[in-house]
């Protein structure tokens, strides 16, 4: 039987690094697309910048011409900000949605021709527990993961009828070099009373305690090589119960428990 194909964006740390050495364990053929190329065993380096559009289409395009074909694509490319809205620059927000939101966009947009002539191909964008328990002063980048689930839902009917299913992650707490690699601002803490910088502080506190990326690696690993997927998993009982939770609760109740929590 030919090894699967699968591409990996952000495959050369964190949880796309685990995820990438997941699947070279489970015997497919990893390609890694990101913009430092970072040696790992088995795994194909390409450079490319998930923001620019003529970057992944020749990205795209040579895995085609090697592989002949993606049966997987994993979505891991991405990034955090941090900070009060209100002192947050617009640039920086934007480049929070072109590289969580646009930068998925760009990727699928160029695979997915290829998966149709297929006949068939997985999708997996990774999303965060943060797009159902939006969190303060991380709001930017909870509204890009919660762009995320619409969109893979909403993508996954348009090309269901194509053989090529989509699904969509959530991680929680990740003990991964995304902590140190966010974006933080504390401009206002003062006139917020200290809370940015409390908020930030618990939640990479939290974040520093969190899963193994191997054992969230090979969670997304495990996902994207099933026969059949759900639209949307959480990682972890934690995290599964969470997610049950913000659908059960009334949006008043889970915003007051999570500004508890983060906003204090």
């Amino acid at each position: 039987m030919d090894r699967k194909i699968a591409v990996v964006t952000g495959g050369n740390s964190g949880i796309g690094r685990c995820t990438a050495e997941a699947l070279i364990n489970k015997g497919c053929t990893v390609y890694d697309l990101s913009r430092r190329d970072i040696s790992i065993q088995g795994i194909t380096h390409i450079c490319c910048d998930v923001t620019d559009e003529a970057s992944v289409n020749s990205a795209i395009e040579r895995i085609i011409a090697e592989a002949g074909r993606i049966d997987i694509l994993i979505n891991c490319a991405g990034f955090g900000i941090s900070g009060a809205v209100e002192f947050t620059e617009l640039s920086d927000a934007k480049r929070q949605f072109d590289v969580n939101f646009f930068g998925t966009v760009n990727v699928n947009k160029a695979a997915i021709p290829f998966m149709r002539n297929k006949g068939g191909g997985r999708i997996v964008n990774i999303s965060s527990v943060a797009a159902v328990a939006h969190i303060p002063f991380q709001t930017y980048y909870s509204a890009s993961k919660a762009a995320i689930e619409s969109y893979t839902q909403a993508l996954g009917n348009e090309v269901a009828p194509y053989g090529i299913t989509v699904t969509a992650i959530q991680p929680g707490d990740i003990k991964t070099e995304f902590t140190e690699a966010r974006q933080k601002s504390f401009a206002g803490d003062d006139v917020y009373n200290g809370r940015i910088s409390k908020s930030v502080t618990g939640m990479e506190q939290d974040e520093i305690k969190g899963m193994s990326p191997v054992k969230a690696g090979e969670y997304i690993a495990e996902i994207s090589l099933r026969q059949k997927v759900k639209p949307l998993y959480a990682i972890g009982f934690t995290y599964k119960l969470l997610a049950v939770l913000c659908k059960v609760f009334p949006s008043s109740i889970r915003n007051r428990i999570v500004g508890i929590l983060y906003a204090g």
